[in-house]
């Protein structure tokens, strides 16, 4: 029987507005296997972006998860600290964003957070980092901002990052 790597199960998260409480996911369950893919799909709004922050602790107020469990590994994630989280979306679970513009800073050069995820997710030395910096396409601080970069290389950009982070991640969302 293949191995349960992540079980959502009656996943509940509520938005705390001025007109009220808005149930997004209301009990939402499923699980992933181990080498499954796994879809999720429904239209716009119903709760597929909530269900992958939820996932991942990620959601933001007014938003709060309310019940449920998301076990991942044979843990609750619910019940982790937010150290032992990052530790997850670090090295373990890896979220591909729908538009990268929403995670980069446009104050920063590619090269510079890239390097910043480097200096996040792997123990290196400066001198081990200028090496690691050269085989992501020898990125530095001169390329141009997020502002100048058009869709297609601000794919490359995430994906890069992506690699970075999570170099063998099991559960890309």
């Amino acid at each position: 029987m293949p191995e349960v790597l992540l079980r959502v199960k009656n996943l509940r998260v509520n938005f705390y507005t001025y007109a009220g409480v808005v149930k997004a996911l209301d009990g939402v369950s499923f699980e992933i296997y181990k080498g499954e893919a796994f879809g999720l799909v429904g239209e716009t709004g119903c709760g597929k972006s909530v269900t992958a922050a939820s996932i991942l602790r990620l959601v933001d107020k007014p938003g709060r998860i309310v019940d449920g469990e998301i076990i991942f590994e044979g843990e609750d994630l619910l019940k982790k600290s937010e150290r032992e989280m990052r530790e997850i979306r670090g090295s373990k679970i890896a979220i591909v964003f729908q538009d990268p513009m929403t995670y980069l800073n446009p104050v920063l050069t590619i090269g510079d957070q890239i390097a910043e995820t480097i200096r996040e997710h792997q123990d290196l030395t400066a001198e081990a980092l200028e090496i690691e910096m050269n085989e992501y396409h020898n990125t530095s601080a001169e390329k141009p901002s997020k502002k100048a970069l058009k869709e297609a290389v601000l794919r490359r950009v995430e994906e890069a990052l992506k690699m970075v982070r999570m170099p063998d991640p099991r559960v890309v969302i």
